[in-house]
């Protein structure tokens, strides 16, 4: 039986911790990524073979230019935001996962659970590029992506086999454990697609192309 790689944070608890401050503060736009969803968007800018310019995603995630009150917090803020991009791209090359920034008990609905939120920011990734994602491997893509989109809540009004998936709490925490290897298997899929190997993700009909994400679901919580 294989081991699985080991998971590392993508920065630090301190940092982390800074991070979602900035995002907190009543100035910040309601339609900014949490502190989740950003991390799980970089996360997806680090598996995208061309990852967008800072002119596209920063406005994408922070809902505009968000309102720094100093060059020295413009360049800290986005130099988080950087290297939880940078990396996982380093712990993907090394083969190993990153970890999630949050725990797998649910104590309530898996919508309300931050894995929630961190799959929408991931997906945020995917649809800020589709013809990236959903290119010449669209069938294998579509499958590894399935745990992503379910979790995330955002096709639940227009697909019924993904809102059924991880509906229970004990569905949920399985699927949010798989989420770290998929991304590895994300990673290598694009890299080396002629060698990948079958996907590791749960067997599922796949969805063919992303819809329209549903408004607000992967967006900050007040």
């Amino acid at each position: 039986m294989n081991e699985q790689p080991e998971q590392h944070p993508l920065i630090d608890d301190q940092d982390l911790e800074a991070l979602d401050a900035f995002l907190d503060d009543d100035a910040m736009s309601e339609e900014a990524l949490d502190i989740y969803g950003i991390h799980g968007f970089m996360v997806a800018q680090a598996i995208a073979l061309t990852p967008v310019s800072a002119t596209v995603w920063i406005p994408t995630v922070f809902d505009g230019e968000p309102a720094f009150s100093s060059d020295e917090e413009h360049t800290r803020i986005l130099g988080l935001c950087q290297s939880l991009r940078d990396n996982a791209i380093e712990l993907f090359e090394q083969g190993a996962l990153p970890e999630l920034p949050f725990d797998d008990e649910f104590e309530e609905s898996p919508r309300m659970h931050p894995v929630a939120d961190w799959c929408s920011g991931f997906m945020e990734g995917v649809f800020i590029d589709e013809a990236q994602w959903f290119g010449a491997l669209e069938e294998d893509a579509a499958r590894l992506l399935l745990p992503f989109m379910a979790l995330s809540g955002l096709f639940d009004d227009e697909d019924r086999d993904l809102a059924a998936m991880g509906a229970t709490p004990a569905e949920a925490s399985q699927l949010l454990n798989q989420l770290p290897e998929l991304a590895l298997d994300l990673y290598l899929l694009y890299r080396t697609p002629v060698e990948k190997a079958a996907p590791s993700g749960p067997a599922g009909k796949p969805p063919g192309k992303t819809r329209g994400r549903k408004g607000g679901q992967a967006r900050k919580r007040r």
